[in-house]
């Protein structure tokens, strides 16, 4: 016999139940030192980097991407990264070059480190590896696109949303899928 489960509904809260909610929000002291954590994340993730990085001309870059290492990260002009990007060359020696006219969507990952999960256990005290990532001019990295250590991205590619990318892309291709492989190649026109 399917017996139906009980049935809820949500609470409403009235007037002075809300305000007396805010009230004892605000006066927590775990929300505070909670937003001192946040402050002191977004400083070593944004702020400190955005002095550190050798940034080409008129970026757009979005306030809230995150980048560790940035004496290693070079950003060429007119790039614009999008929310929540994630651009970290590693923990010692791994470089990022992004070029010039690059377009990252939301949510872009760039890992120039992985682990080497096959050197014993557990991962998370395995040695990393290491390689440079290069991405060239007029490339497109779209929503949730990854690209991993090692990897070249040739002038004029579209790394499409989601995509896992790892190796050399052929400029002007179009790179679709997890892991990526050519679904196109882009059809460029001279501009106007």
């Amino acid at each position: 016999m399917n017996e139906m489960p009980p049935r809820a509904r949500k609470e409403a809260l009235s007037r002075g139940q809300k305000a007396m909610r805010f009230v004892r929000s605000v006066a927590d002291p775990r929300a505070w030192v909670h937003l001192l954590k946040l402050v002191n994340y977004y400083n070593y993730t944004h702020v400190r980097p955005m002095r550190e990085m050798a940034i080409g001309l008129s970026p757009n870059i979005s306030p809230d991407a995150s980048f560790t290492h940035p004496e290693r990260i070079m950003i060429g002009n007119r790039a614009r990264i999008g929310s929540r990007c994630h651009i970290w060359p590693g923990p010692a020696g791994g470089k990022i070059v992004i070029g010039d006219d690059v377009l990252f969507g939301p949510e872009v990952m760039l890992s120039a480190g992985t682990y080497d999960y096959n050197a014993g256990h557990p991962v998370s005290d395995q040695p990393m590896i290491e390689g440079d990532i290069v991405i060239g001019n007029d490339v497109w990295l779209a929503t949730r696109a990854v690209v991993l250590p090692g990897t070249h991205i040739g002038d004029g590619a579209v790394i499409a949303a989601g995509a896992v990318v790892k190796g050399n892309v052929p400029p002007f291709a179009i790179m679709a899928g997890a892991p990526a492989k050519v679904v196109g190649m882009r059809n460029v026109r001279p501009a106007e």
